[in-house]
């Protein structure tokens, strides 16, 4: 019997859900907020977390990465009444198997969730992307160019990690706004810019590519 973890700090949903796939022969455990859940986590065989985003204390961002960090192969099923894209690709780069926004169809989470745990044990996650000299740890947002590691914030992480995964492409000003703020248009603002300047200072100069009058890359190893 596949076993599944529900983490909401509403007790409603939580039962709401738990019987819902109790139905469908799955044996679920319920949490109500972060820390209890990543006490679950680390003790308790689960095929699938299926994690809200707004819990008190911990916030469920944060639980999402201290499960990669404990359980990288943990499947997670991000159920949020957030749902701007810069969550979901944030999430979903985390390590999040699936994503769906509330409010929410039950019919449609029971799929959800009997189509996760159906999938095969994935292998190993990647921790680190590398690129030349520079490494980055996705569960510790850490970037190295040599010279030692570097905390990075939210925006400075995911455009270097866009650019790495894209290593030896040029991505585009109007790619990168789309791809990493979310932006279908052009705000008509400098922010990649202001953005690639600062992980240059921290990281060193020659780091990222300027292909003028195209945009940014870092060259293939």
């Amino acid at each position: 019997m596949a076993r599944v973890l529900v983490v909401d700090d509403e007790p409603r949903i939580v039962s709401f859900v738990a019987r819902a796939l109790v139905a469908q022969g799955f044996s679920v455990d319920g949490a109500y907020d972060g820390a209890r859940a990543l006490e679950l986590v680390r003790t308790g065989a689960y095929q699938l977390v299926v994690l809200d985003l707004l819990l008190p204390g911990l916030d469920g961002v944060s639980v999402l990465r201290g499960i990669m960090e404990s359980r990288p192969q943990q499947r997670v099923l991000v159920l949020s009444a957030l749902s701007d894209v810069e969550t979901k690709v944030s999430c979903l780069e985390l390590g999040a198997s699936d994503y769906l926004p509330k409010p929410f169809a039950l019919a449609e989470l029971v799929a959800r969730v009997r189509a996760r745990v159906r999938e095969p044990s994935p292998g190993p996650a990647p921790r680190v992307l590398r690129a030349g000299p520079v490494t980055l740890d996705l569960v510790r947002r850490v970037a190295d160019a040599g010279a030692g590691p570097v905390s990075l914030p939210e925006r400075e992480f995911l455009l270097l990690q866009h650019l790495m995964l894209k290593r030896g492409e040029v991505c585009s000003r109007q790619q990168l706004l789309s791809e990493v703020w979310g932006y279908s248009f052009d705000p008509g603002s400098n922010v990649v810019d202001v953005c690639v300047g600062r992980l240059r200072a921290k990281l060193g100069a020659d780091v990222i590519e300027t292909v003028r009058g195209v945009g940014y890359r870092i060259a293939a190893p």
